[in-house]
């Protein structure tokens, strides 16, 4: 990059503008959208949330960091390039201690039910009728879904399947992990499925035919799955879970939106 371009990104930084940074081609080969925080409106980060993955940074020393107890968000990152994010932390009114929000959504979520139940409905399973609920967010129209099996009596302990759609898996593949899960459901009397729509506020983007997983994506979709996942099951009173999952996975701030997983059960068809 020349000087001249680097200048007039500095200026533009002055201004108040969102500068677009992309990465060199042999990197992550990605874009961020880059705003100096003084500069910062809930316009411009609400443009940010929407037009990107929803994840919103914040640059601090080591120092910081542990001054805070800000500890890493994984004890050994796997990235190549060493991205070090740290926990996410909110915003505490009446603190001077510099930082900016890092996670806004989170922020949101953890305080304000961000999910609408719009429709119920029965669908006919292999393993019976399911009870079917709609929901939608507030930054997209699109529609996530929960199926429930059985009565879910006190809502402790409750079986649970995260599931983030996957068009060519769930149609041609034969959705493998979802027949699995109804399994589990129906020797267990109960369940939930929770079905996430790919591509929206609540869950990012997939690029089909992109099979890598970087730390930075892996967090992305993990963080997405558990925020909007959370919060529908919390919209059906159910308090704890136990997790039928296709793969190791560590749940970042689950307690914060109010549900406990009691236990984690592997789950074939992935």
């Amino acid at each position: 990059m020349s000087q001249s371009r680097v200048r007039q990104a500095v200026d533009a930084f002055a201004r108040g503008e969102i500068v677009v940074v992309t990465d060199d081609d042999d990197r992550e080969n990605e874009g961020d959208l880059i705003l100096a925080a003084v500069h910062t409106t809930p316009e411009k980060m609400a443009f940010i949330i929407r037009h990107t993955c929803g994840i919103v940074t914040a640059p601090l020393t080591g120092e910081i960091a542990r001054r805070l107890h800000l500890s890493p968000m994984v004890a050994d990152s796997e990235a190549i390039h060493g991205t070090a994010f740290t926990v996410s932390v909110d915003y505490r009114h009446g603190t001077t201690t510099g930082m900016s929000v890092a996670d806004l959504i989170a922020y949101r979520q953890a305080r304000e039910k961000l999910v609408t139940r719009v429709a119920e409905f029965t669908v006919a399973s292999e393993i019976g009728d399911l009870g079917g609920y709609a929901y939608v967010t507030p930054f997209d129209k699109v529609h996530h879904f929960a199926f429930v099996y059985g009565n879910l009596g006190d809502g402790n302990n409750v079986p649970t399947r995260l599931h983030r759609g996957n068009v060519i898996d769930d149609v041609f593949g034969g959705a493998q992990p979802i027949h699995a899960a109804l399994a589990r459901f129906k020797a267990a009397g109960r369940g939930v499925l929770v079905y996430l729509r790919d591509g929206t506020s609540g869950v990012p983007v997939s690029a089909i035919g992109d099979e890598s997983s970087g730390s930075e994506r892996e967090r992305s979709e993990l963080w997405r799955e558990i925020g909007l996942g959370a919060q529908i099951l919390r919209d059906l009173r159910i308090s704890s879970i136990e997790v039928l999952a296709t793969r190791s996975r560590t749940y970042v701030g689950l307690a914060g939106f109010g549900i406990e997983i009691t236990a984690t059960e592997p789950l074939e068809g992935e």
